[in-house]
């Protein structure tokens, strides 16, 4: 039986993803608890939705889904809809089978009567909830239930336990290797009630329970509270950013923040196990809040051209083409990058790469048969834009297809460092425009990097590629 889901690569074409739009949880973080909550600080909730997530939600329908909003723009842009076309719980809502709303998902989920019961009992149990509130949750339907578990906010507006703003970042959810879902262990106390969730929904939802014997969890080889404080390695921790499904047979797996050395082990070895790769590589980065994940240093955008932040480049290995003011930095941060290949022949033999640019040169060459390799890096690699970019998620890019990917405009250093090498640069809302009025097709569009409106979501420290969790892309 084939599955709903399947990955090869992170540049096939997008025909199916996991989204989950804003919600008022966003609009609850207080500036005392936002980095708890992983957030840099409090954002604007209808900045963020109007202004700029709603034009994510637009291109990946005209890319993915047309028919839900071709010819309909003006309609669904007026202001006397009230966003109703972009609300989950509004029977208007654009319900798209190819850009899937988790929150439509739960939903559905919470429609079983069982189900619901068990997920009210765990959530109340995890956020501590009186008996009260557990039994005010029980006289919400599906639609109201899912969005308060989401956002924390109850039918009156009242704040019943903490939002969990982080759900935009579906990535980290799950990932998609082939066609088997990994389900995430997240490394913060904030993302907990995100993994009960994603459980209910990828174990129990219609478009996934069918092949709940393809989901892979990890697990603890020995109880967490017996490991001592300082051996957090020991302890499984792995979030979606951290891993990526790069070619037919390849997995790449980063240990950071995150993602722990014994959560990459476990996951190489089931991979292995289940012949879903011949070769799994590692990327050990600095465990620093700047580097949360490896999708944040590099993405991919062709087969021969990715983007990542310099200092992780090969020039930075080498001493003698560093200049003073870098070689400072990585020698007091210790800013550095291990990476190793398993490949399942020969386990007790993995190669060595001398930093994670060699890597992405060897990916091109081996795994896609190309001859010239293209980096384009953060900032131009220009100090101190190279680092000021990269914290505003200039590598961490979605591509739509080959070639075609999501970048926020306020990162111009990069963007115009993509014009450089080839790429066009085009606004969201004028490339809307132009699909609506058919001045462009999709099949048209090459070597290009559509700019996204950036000045709250970057707040979040997360881009396009953290907010999205593929579950199709066709090969290549």
């Amino acid at each position: 039986m084939s599955t709903f889901f399947n990955i090869t690569s992170e540049i096939g074409n997008l025909t199916k993803i996991l989204v989950h739009s804003p919600d008022n949880g966003l609009g609850k973080v207080v500036p005392s608890m936002a980095q708890d909550w992983l957030f840099e600080d409090i954002v604007h909730l209808e900045t963020i939705r109007r202004d700029e997530y709603d034009y994510y939600t637009k291109l990946l329908l005209y890319f993915l889904d047309p028919q839900k909003i071709k010819g309909r723009l003006k309609e669904i842009d007026d202001p006397a809809q009230n966003r109703v076309f972009y609300q989950p719980a509004h029977p208007e809502f654009y319900r798209s089978e190819h850009v899937i709303e988790l929150q439509w998902l739960l939903g559905e989920v919470l429609s079983n009567n069982l189900l619901r019961s068990q997920i009210i009992a765990a959530v109340c149990a995890l956020e501590g909830c009186t008996h009260a509130t557990q039994e005010l949750l029980h006289t919400y339907s599906p639609a109201e239930l899912a969005s308060c578990l989401l956002s924390g906010t109850g039918n009156d507006k009242s704040v019943l336990f903490a939002p969990i703003p982080n759900f935009i970042f579906t990535r980290d959810i799950g990932i998609v290797i082939k066609d088997h879902i990994v389900l995430n262990k997240p490394a913060k106390i904030a993302r907990h009630r995100e993994a009960l969730l994603a459980k209910y929904i990828f174990f129990y939802h219609p478009l996934f329970s069918p092949y709940t014997d393809k989901i892979i969890e990890l697990h603890q080889n020995r109880p967490a509270f017996l490991i001592p404080e300082n051996n957090s390695e020991s302890i499984i921790t792995l979030e979606g950013g951290d891993v990526m499904m790069i070619s037919e047979n390849h997995l790449i797996i980063g240990i950071s923040e995150r993602t722990s050395a014994a959560a990459a082990a476990q996951l190489a070895e089931k991979v292995f196990e289940k012949n879903l790769v011949t070769k799994v590589s590692m990327i050990s980065i600095p465990r620093k809040r700047d580097y949360m994940h490896i999708d944040t240093i590099f993405t991919q955008v062709k087969k021969n051209v990715w983007v990542m932040m310099g200092l992780f480049s090969e020039k930075m290995n080498d001493e003698k083409n560093s200049i003073s003011i870098e070689k400072s930095l990585i020698k007091k941060n210790e800013i550095t990058a291990t990476v190793m290949q398993f490949n399942k022949k020969d386990l007790a033999a993995p190669i060595h790469f001398s930093s994670l640019e060699a890597l992405l040169w060897d990916i091109s060459i081996n795994d896609f048969g190309c001859d010239e390799v293209k980096i384009i890096f953060s900032g131009n690699n220009e100090y101190p834009y190279s680092a000021r970019e990269q914290w505003t998620d200039s590598c961490n890019l979605l591509a739509l297809k080959e070639g075609v990917v999501l970048s926020y405009d306020r990162n111009e250093k990069t963007n115009t460092a993509f014009e450089a090498a080839g790429f066009t640069l085009i606004k969201v809302k004028d490339l809307i425009d132009d699909l609506e009025n058919d001045k462009v097709q999709i099949g048209d569009i090459e070597n290009t990097v559509i700019l996204m409106p950036s000045s709250e979501l970057s707040r979040a420290r997360g881009g396009f590629h953290c907010m999205s969790m593929p579950i199709e892309r066709s090969s290549i």
